[in-house]
């Protein structure tokens, strides 16, 4: 009785002395802040911890999946959204000093929620403010800070000049430095390939809180950031960007077509045409479930952005898909920046101001995949896949052409790998709300996703069966919060970096070798080979 007495009281001594040692960490962390941020710019103002009223609203507002925000077991002991460069170096030494891991967050879209999402006692470097945008039109270049989302950028650059544009994504909400850290993807792809492919420059805080440029940097942990997962190696601060030429005038369309008007047929031929189109051509296919007069079908977009106008569009899908029968009423012809309104799902006519709305608005419950296509999906892979949509419902699938200028750049030439030899990209997503059970459904949709996934394996690439790493999926391979395993992290580098992991792994070596920088799908410094 008396030992299990003692024992009881060591166990509850321990916990207490825990509990005493994790605050200790915590108030020596917010004391540490102050004295290594710059006193001209107090970061008082950008420190909230949970005793703030404002804390949480903070925390919520950019995690834009309600899947990880509504199963959330341990928030951040603080989150400091730095309102200037000291405070995110402040914010990386004094988290390393006393033993508090880093989560960094720019948009908030990371898909599995690893920016505002961990396990052990962490930190939310929050970058949303750090939002300036520098173009110079002389060199047709742009500083931009990682808290710039892509519709701020897009708008900034349509104020300079109606002429220029540049190459990511479609939704406008996008915080620069996770999505250009990952590749950033759109539909200039083909023409220009992805934003890392029109990056010059950027800025980076290491684990010692030093901001590099890419000549202190040196060109390996250049090359890494580029495609490999920013937060790995670092805080990216900024991006030098080149701007791209557009012309004035764009046009975009959108055709659907049924089963019934041989939606399968299209869908098959697209595969074979949209990889091989003019660069200046991208054409996706999006198909989904509908029910027309009570009956359930498959409805796929074809949606186009086209460098040009109206009447050359129509000279080139008649050329290379006269199947789709497009006509002159189906174009509508706009400026570049009216385009990624249309993109971003805007009716006609919306103002470019609401490229300035940073926030997300609507969020749901989702999971996504992705995978990437090396051969043709047979028509009765279609039908397969069709059969699978119409039995999950509450889905959307993307079909993105690779093709044009992704064909010409070596996998090798940034850490982004997924080049030539693919046809189209493709994510499945699977959505739903409250109505339709929130949170207590998760596993329910989670698995549709699996199943959906598995039914495609026999299409998509293999050895490894790639994804795209700003599509983060943790189904493919992860770790523990604190816990870099390598044989681990091989199996989902390879899937996302293909050959460029051990490279990435080499370089992380050098940048971080004590594994600071860390999430559940970051890239392990290369281990030391043993004598």
């Amino acid at each position: 009785m008396n030992a299990s007495i003692s024992i009881l009281s060591i166990l509850l001594m321990l916990s207490i002395s825990l509990v005493t040692s994790d605050s200790a960490d915590v108030d020596n962390f917010l004391q540490c802040l102050p004295t290594h941020s710059n006193p001209s710019n107090p970061i008082a103002a950008a420190i909230y911890t949970p005793n703030n009223s404002s804390f949480q609203s903070i925390y919520e507002l950019r995690a834009n999946n309600l899947r990880i925000l509504s199963s959330v077991t341990s928030k951040p002991v603080a989150i400091i959204t730095a309102l200037h460069e000291s405070h995110a170096q402040a914010t990386v030494i004094c988290a390393k000093r006393h033993g508090l891991q880093l989560r960094i967050r720019s948009g908030g879209h990371d898909y599995e929620g690893l920016s505002y999402t961990s396990d052990v006692q962490f930190v939310i470097l929050d970058m949303f403010n750090l939002r300036s945008i520098q173009i110079d039109m002389a060199s047709e270049t742009a500083w931009v800070q990682a808290g710039a989302t892509t519709g701020e950028l897009y708008y900034r650059i349509a104020e300079k000049s109606n002429v220029h544009g540049f190459p990511s994504g479609v939704c406008t909400t996008l915080g620069i430095g996770g999505h250009f850290s990952g590749g950033g993807y759109g539909t200039l792809m083909r023409k220009y390939g992805l934003s890392i492919d029109n990056v010059i420059d950027a800025q980076l805080i290491d684990a010692n809180g030093r901001i590099l440029n890419r000549k202190s940097m040196g060109e390996d942990v250049f090359w890494a950031i580029r495609g490999g997962g920013g937060t790995s190696f670092g805080i990216i601060l900024s991006w030098k960007v080149k701007l791209v030429r557009v012309p004035a005038k764009v046009t975009v369309f959108n055709v659907q077509r049924t089963l019934d008007q041989g939606a399968t047929h299209l869908s098959y031929r697209w595969q074979q045409i949209a990889p091989k189109l003019p660069k200046d051509l991208f054409l996706r296919l999006q198909p989904e479930p509908v029910t027309i007069n009570g009956n359930k079908t498959i409805q796929v977009s074809f949606i186009a952005h086209f460098l040009g106008e109206t009447d050359r569009l129509i000279q080139l899908m008649n050329a290379n898909f006269p199947e789709l029968g497009l006509q002159p009423s189906d174009c509508t012809e706009m400026s570049w920046v009216e385009s990624s309104l249309f993109w971003a799902g805007f009716p006609n006519g919306t103002s470019i101001d609401m490229l300035l709305n940073r926030v997300q608005e609507d969020k749901v419950f989702y999971k996504t995949k992705s995978d990437y296509y090396k051969k043709v999906i047979p028509k009765e892979g279609l039908e397969t896949l069709w059969q699978v949509l119409m039995e999950i419902d509450d889905i959307f699938i993307q079909l993105n052409p690779y093709g044009g200028r992704m064909e010409e750049i070596s996998e090798s030439a940034t850490a982004f790998a997924h080049r030539a030899g693919n046809l189209f990209k493709v994510q499945y997503t699977v959505l739903w709300s409250e109505s339709d059970g929130g949170i207590s459904a998760a596993d329910r949709y989670v698995e549709m996703s699996r199943r959906l996934y598995n039914v495609m394996a026999p299409y998509a690439s293999s050895n490894p069966r790639e994804a795209f790493i700003n599509y983060r999926d943790l189904d493919i391979g992860s770790n523990e919060s604190n816990n870099t395993d390598f044989a681990v992290a091989t199996v989902y580098g390879a899937k996302y970096f293909r050959n460029n992991f051990l490279r990435l792994a080499r370089v992380k070596a050098m940048i971080d070798p004590d594994n600071f920088f860390k999430n559940e799908q970051s890239i392990p410094p290369l281990p030391m080979p043993s004598h």
